[in-house]
């Protein structure tokens, strides 16, 4: 077992370096664990991964597991969320907390049935989109939810007060 993150963020097989590159960032940013479900779609060290993630790796929580069943061990699961196109909850619905996990599945396909019939009925989380359309990417999908969940625990242990000259957009 390993100390408690903010809350966890899971890739489930991945599949893009620059969405993973993304996320990397995002979570190092926000104060949550990343962690990467195996197989991988690429190597870690990919160039296109680290070009997405810029410095944020050195300074990301992240941790590799060999199975979704080896980590779904590790956590309750009733804190446990699953991002489906589908799901019956909005994501801005559950009251998050401290130490809850929501996993996102393969770009190419999403979160697969088997995982999704392992997570209670109201974790089934979706973000709203036009009925005709697909799904979002993958990173941008993770940052909506994420950025919720932070802001719903009053963006805990961020900065109260903005760097001057730090900040920038890239």
């Amino acid at each position: 077992m390993f100390t408690e993150s903010l809350v966890n963020v899971v890739l489930l097989s991945p599949e893009i370096p620059q969405n993973t590159g993304n996320v990397i960032r995002l979570c190092a940013n926000v104060g949550a664990r990343l962690h990467l479900v195996e197989p991988l779609g690429f190597r870690l060290d990919d160039a296109k991964l680290r070009r997405a993630s810029l410095d944020y790796t050195d300074i990301a929580d992240i941790i590799c597991h060999p199975s979704i069943a080896a980590l779904l061990e590790l956590f309750p699961i009733d804190k446990v969320y699953g991002a489906i196109t589908n799901g019956q909850v909005q994501y801005d619905s559950p009251r998050y907390m401290s130490g809850d996990t929501v996993i996102f599945g393969p770009e190419s396909s999403g979160l697969p049935h088997d995982v999704v019939s392992r997570l209670l009925p109201g974790n089934h989380i979706r973000i709203p989109m036009k009925p005709s359309n697909r799904s979002l990417n993958l990173s941008n999908a993770v940052a909506i939810i994420l950025y919720e969940m932070w802001r719903q625990m009053g963006f805990a242990n961020s900065a109260s007060e903005p760097l001057p000259n730090q900040g920038h957009f890239s």
